[in-house]
């Protein structure tokens, strides 16, 4: 990875401004490069980008190559003649911040259905293309959502043909025939997700910014990633259900651990075919993002397995990952991609030398490194170059919320740490000692520039409600980038040289 210091910011694409409910890859979204730009900053960091399922997490997605339809941008649809105005009439929320999904759920299908219908006769040439390009995955995802609204949304292991819920070939021939306009209308879902995010991307790299991605270690029980290809995966032979589920142990988060509930990989079986899979993915995630952001790299070393059925994640094991042999392949065969390896929670001495054999950055949270001792790897004074210093994650609460919810101990140590003041904002002395550190890349929160608290938390693992909060469009701004800006030249994280 470039070693140059530099600065981002993570926003998902979700919490964009828009008129329609959540953030797109439209108007907005091209905004905020441009304020990245007048930032200097160098790099966006957005969540998983994939269709979400039940919970609204992207971390629970139906696939792990598709993109997330709620993003397709409506007027942008309108531009290219596939979508009326008048079409949009409706489709504004009563909350105009906070996502509704619900509603979402409900209304933006089927406005997406008269750009489908708009459409065909229509970009033939292209969307054959499209399909040819991503005939890997593509049916089987447009096949496995057709099949879902078939069956009233069921989970795949809740579908009543068992023919079909095996993946048996007949019962794909036929069901591909029966449902082949759905099919189409999900192949053209991502024709137009793929063709937007392209156009940004590229927009996006020629004004120098960078997207940063996140590539969740695990896919959905509920995915086309599961139902089409298996034996990637520990299920029961007979029944398809998971032997184990992955999850984490108990931690500062909470007191029962965390059960995530997805399928473990048979790590044996992915070795017999090289990895293939894992290639895949990430061939299909490189299409996105310039960085991939790999989400619980501990797995790798070791990952914890919880028998199928539990209802916390208390009663779990360790069980050995597969280590190096499969990092290095990632590593090795993928010379256009950088990464980050998310090294937080519980790691030992295991994780640790995976992750100096790999050579990727790991990252250091300041919200973790309050203890008043001053030990903490998280600290800047203990930071290796090597790193990507941030705040707090889309997992933590915005700094303001931290130190109402911390430790008073902590809260104190961090205010001499940092010379923390009202004047300047508690949230700015934190900006300032990320920045000040000597981690290559400093990436913060746009809460955190914006001086939120715990309202404005994305995500409080172990609870509902979240994935939620959006940005006002009045909050992006020249005033805003400025400060942002001097900030980021003061600390030499904008490409320019020290004096000397």
């Amino acid at each position: 990875m470039n070693k140059t210091r530099s600065a981002g910011i993570l926003l998902p694409i979700s919490s964009l401004p828009s008129n329609y409910g959540i953030g797109t890859l439209g108007k907005e979204a091209y905004r905020f490069v441009d304020f990245l730009v007048k930032a200097r900053q160098s790099y966006w960091q957005v969540l998983p980008i994939g269709p979400t399922s039940y919970g609204d997490s992207p971390y629970q997605s139906f696939s792990s190559f598709a993109g997330n339809p709620y993003f397709i941008d409506l007027d942008l649809l309108c531009e290219d003649g596939l979508l009326d105005k008048k079409d949009l009439k409706g489709l504004k929320p009563k909350d105009p911040v906070n996502i509704d999904y619900g509603f979402l759920y409900e209304t933006r299908y089927k406005v997406l259905a008269k750009a489908y219908e708009n459409a065909k006769g229509k970009f033939n040439k292209e969307i054959n293309e499209f399909k040819n390009e991503n005939a890997s995955w593509l049916h089987d995802y447009a096949l496995f959502m057709a099949l879902k609204k078939h069956f009233a949304m069921a989970s795949w292991l809740e579908w009543p043909d068992e023919k079909i819920k095996s993946y048996d070939e007949q019962a794909i021939r036929e069901y591909s025939e029966l449902l082949k306009d759905d099919i189409s209308f999900y192949e053209f879902m991502q024709y137009l997700f793929f063709k937007q995010f392209k156009k940004l991307k590229s927009y996006a790299n020629e004004k120098g910014i960078k997207i940063i991605g996140d590539l969740p270690i695990y896919v959905a029980m509920d995915s086309a990633d599961v139902w089409s290809d298996s034996k990637q995966f520990q299920l029961k032979e007979n029944t398809k259900t998971p032997k184990d589920v992955a999850g984490v142990p108990p931690d500062y988060f909470s007191k029962d651990g965390q059960l995530w509930g997805n399928p473990l990989y048979d790590w044996d079986y992915m070795k017999t075919t090289g990895y293939k899979w894992w290639i895949d993915r990430v061939a299909g995630a490189s299409k996105f993002f310039d960085v991939i952001r790999i989400d619980h790299f501990r797995g790798f070393a070791e990952y914890w397995a919880v028998p199928y059925g539990e209802k916390t994640a208390k009663n779990g094991r360790w069980v050995k990952g597969p280590g190096i042999e499969f990092v290095s392949i990632l590593r090795d065969w993928f010379h256009n991609i950088e990464f980050i390896a998310e090294d937080l929670g519980q790691i030992d001495e295991k994780v640790a030398i995976l992750l100096k054999e790999s050579g990727f950055p790991g990252m250091k949270v300041l919200e973790f490194g309050t203890a008043p001792d001053g030990s903490s790897s998280h600290c800047p004074h203990n930071q290796k170059e090597n790193c990507i210093c941030y705040i707090g994650t889309h997992d933590n609460l915005p700094v303001l919320g931290w130190m109402k919810n911390a430790k008073p101990k902590e809260v104190q140590y961090a205010i001499k740490y940092y010379g923390l003041n009202e004047e300047e904002g508690y949230n700015y002395g934190f900006i300032r000692g990320g920045m000040s550190s000597v981690a290559y890349l400093f990436i913060a929160l746009m809460q955190d520039y914006l001086g939120l608290g715990e309202e404005a938390t994305i995500n409080r693992p172990g609870t509902l409600n979240n994935w939620c909060w959006r940005i006002r469009k009045e909050d992006i701004n020249a005033k805003l980038a400025k400060r942002i800006a001097d900030l980021t030249h003061m600390y030499r994280r904008d490409g320019s040289k020290m004096d000397i």
